[in-house]
């Protein structure tokens, strides 16, 4: 079993000057001497978690991380304030990322992405590819209708129980986006009861999934209202538009073609399902696919975080050559 690299103290942190209401936050580890790599988090809502840099080796790496809008240490936080909702979306995410590349005066730099991290990380490289030198995806999404579909509603056909209780709490839902359209509804009502109780079903459902492997040490979601709330929030605001991802990016994967990634993901995952990471694999033909067996999601333990620090070592040592 490969450990995490040993927990170091931030370089740097700080906020990116607000705006449009959102202050972010962001810190720097490792050495700032060495190529940099950017860490988006999943979610959306979430935040950076103090594992995920340690994912990196701090010698050979100057590690970047920031928690996105609504979520983590940002402010205005989607737990106390409905704020946090407004003038957030995918490009607006995309302008905080480039606010603080330019901040700290990186010209270039990996991106390293999980789950929904890794829908924003090929969405940057769309934007902005002079800016990316690779790409690590882990539990990779494209955040498309059929992943939105298929983890609202065909994932129930695999945890029934889970599933019809996920329905009780937004029953005027249809299986799929519909699901998220109805209990994105039931989190702005401005009851805190009503709101409470459908974070926790959204929650609970997303916890289901991710114990499907029984090696999963699976995050407690809906232990905090205050995060379960933010979460729940960001996550059916996003996923109920697609997030405004237009077209959708496997659609013009083959516009990354030339750039080097490696795509890691479960088989089984009934989160990310592996077709999606199999479709963005042949459309990048310098990418390397790394399926690992069973239905793990979480990269901060197990064979997902052992894949992820292989591929972080390889790009630092050249085995993975840059994009000429």
């Amino acid at each position: 079993m490969t450990a995490l690299f040993e927990e170091t103290t931030p370089l740097q942190s700080g906020y990116l000057e607000q705006q449009d209401g959102h202050s972010v936050y962001w810190e720097t580890f490792g050495n700032a001497a060495r190529p940099a790599i950017l860490l988006l988090h999943g979610g959306p809502g979430d935040g950076v978690s103090p594992r995920m840099p340690r994912l990196f080796d701090p010698d050979r790496w100057h590690i970047v991380a920031m928690d996105q809008r609504g979520g983590g240490r940002s402010r205005p936080h989607a737990g106390d304030s409905l704020e946090a909702l407004h003038a957030n979306t995918t490009e607006h995410l995309l302008n905080d990322i480039e606010r603080l590349r330019d901040l700290l005066g990186i010209e270039r730099w990996h991106v390293y992405g999980s789950s929904w991290g890794a829908t924003l990380a090929q969405a940057y490289a769309h934007a902005h590819p002079q800016r990316v030198s690779g790409l690590i995806l882990a539990a990779v999404t494209s955040t498309s209708q059929f992943e939105i579909d298929f983890l609202y509603g065909g994932a129930g056909n695999f945890l029934p129980e889970a599933f019809e209780e996920f329905q009780a709490g937004a029953p005027e839902g249809a299986p799929g986006m519909g699901m998220a359209a109805a209990y994105h509804g039931r989190l702005v009502t401005g009851d805190p009861a009503a709101q409470e109780a459908a974070a926790l079903a959204w929650c609970r459902w997303e916890e289901a999934v991710l114990k499907v492997d029984p090696r999963a040490e699976t995050p407690k979601l809906s232990a905090d209202p205050r995060f379960s709330i933010g979460f729940a929030r960001i996550v059916t605001h996003y996923f109920q538009n697609l997030a405004w991802l237009d077209p959708p990016l496997l659609e013009r994967a083959g516009a990354l073609k030339d750039m080097p990634a490696v795509l890691i993901n479960s088989r089984t995952d009934l989160s990310t399902p592996l077709s999606t990471a199999w479709k963005l694999h042949r459309a990048m033909p310098r990418s390397e696919l790394v399926v690992l067996p069973g239905s793990l999601h979480g990269t901060l333990y197990g064979p997902l975080s052992e894949a992820v620090i292989e591929a972080g070592n390889s790009f630092a040592s050249g085995a993975v050559a840059p994009e000429r």
